[in-house]
């Protein structure tokens, strides 16, 4: 554990504390752990498995540390909600851009944790930043906005006391609007609540699951229910499978004290960085596959219009298509999907709203790119791994 300062943008004095495990995977992931009130970085690394499980997976740990009194973080004031506003989420974000550069992390696996005051900042940057983080895990929190204040105070009973309800589509709205001008797929989200919570009490996990299915466009109707361990109930939305767009799990009979044993390792499972599946359920089926290429080109530019179909037998839940740009080529925007990195071995990820394509249904995704003389076409597709046949047009 070491201490970083001068990470850049920092408006609200935050501390830095890096944990780096002597073994680093390739392209190492990076993991924000965000502490409760009265906490710090530190503090949570030591109270919470999170560092011992970077040692056996290789991926590197940022923990925040709140300098303000009572150290909580800023989870409701205007600036807190919006991208780029200020206050904590801009510090934490600078700290997660601080690692990214030195380290060369895997940018689409940057991922968020937190514990109460951090479980919240966990929906907070997941709202603010879906650019940024891939997915989060949350202990012990309220949705996005849910403490939002107008008189400067950082505390709002009636969110705490879970009597803040709103449908679906007003907490997705809520998400939507920190970053309207955000293109793009949004985070998954994983959800952890104590039924006998009695600080911030256990309707808001109910209010968070209506919060992320809204904005991830999956049914609040789970598609799978279980027990990993007795007194826990596991609900996945989406799919039925270990990195499903939204997972909770509520804990009967236990107050405000999360994560307990072994619930660190579900966060690390949802995130897929254990590289395994932690239940024996399926990976999403890739299938075979044709996608259908239209390029226009102008002298330094171009547009690229692709069109995936789902040419296999099976639904594919949740997927993600794999492709080469020519030397010299760079995306500068995108609709309909997530892409990265910008040049070389391109990823695109689904847009949550069109994660689902039945046997014989198409979606069509985009780009606009620069060039420097090679204005061809993107080869090599893949999707979910498996190789799909090309038509150019």
């Amino acid at each position: 554990m070491q201490e970083i300062t001068g990470f850049g943008a920092n408006p609200s004095g935050l501390r830095m504390h890096l944990y780096v495990p002597d073994r680093l995977a390739g392209r190492p992931a990076l993991l924000v752990a965000v502490h409760y009130c009265t906490g710090s970085g530190p503090a949570f690394s030591s109270g919470t498995e999170f560092a011992s499980l970077a040692d056996r997976y290789g991926f590197i740990v940022v923990y925040p540390s709140a300098t303000r009194s009572g150290n909580c973080f800023d989870v409701s004031s205007p600036a807190a909600l919006r991208h780029d506003g200020g206050s904590d989420p801009v510090g934490i974000v600078s700290m997660v851009r601080y690692v990214q550069q030195r380290y060369g992390t895997d940018l689409a696996r940057t991922f968020v944790t937190g514990a109460s005051s951090g479980a919240m900042m966990t929906n907070v940057l997941l709202g603010d930043y879906p650019d940024v983080f891939a997915a989060g895990s949350a202990f012990m929190g309220v949705p996005f906005g849910c403490f939002a204040t107008a008189d400067g105070s950082g505390w709002n009973s009636a969110c705490a006391n879970g009597q803040v309800t709103r449908t679906p589509q007003a907490w997705g709205d809520l998400v939507r609007a920190a970053y309207p001008g955000h293109i793009g797929s949004q985070p998954r989200m994983q959800l952890f609540h104590g039924t006998a919570d009695d600080t911030l009490r256990y309707p808001n996990f109910g209010e968070e699951i209506k919060q992320w299915t809204n904005v991830l466009g999956v049914s609040q109707t789970p598609v799978q229910t279980d027990t990993p361990q007795p007194g826990w109930t596991r609900t996945r939305y989406g799919s039925a499978t270990a990195q499903a767009p939204v997972e909770g799990i509520g804990v009967a009979g236990v107050g405000h004290s999360l994560p307990l044993s072994g619930m660190a390792a579900m966060a690390i499972a949802f995130f897929g960085l254990d590289g395994t599946s932690p239940d024996p359920s399926p990976p999403p089926p890739s299938g075979p596959c044709r996608v259908a290429v239209t390029t226009n080109a102008w002298a330094t530019g171009l547009t690229a219009s692709l069109s995936v179909t789902n040419t296999g037998a099976t639904t594919i839940g949740g997927w993600t298509l794999g492709f080469t740009l020519p030397a010299g080529q760079r995306i500068t925007s995108g609709w309909n999907a997530a892409y990265s990195p910008a040049s070389g071995q391109v990823s695109a990820r689904d847009a949550g709203y069109n994660a689902t394509l039945a046997p014989g249904s198409s979606t069509g995704i985009g780009y606009q790119a620069t060039h420097t003389g090679d204005a061809g076409a993107p080869s090599g597709f893949t999707l979910n791994g498996a190789a799909c046949s090309v038509v150019l047009s």
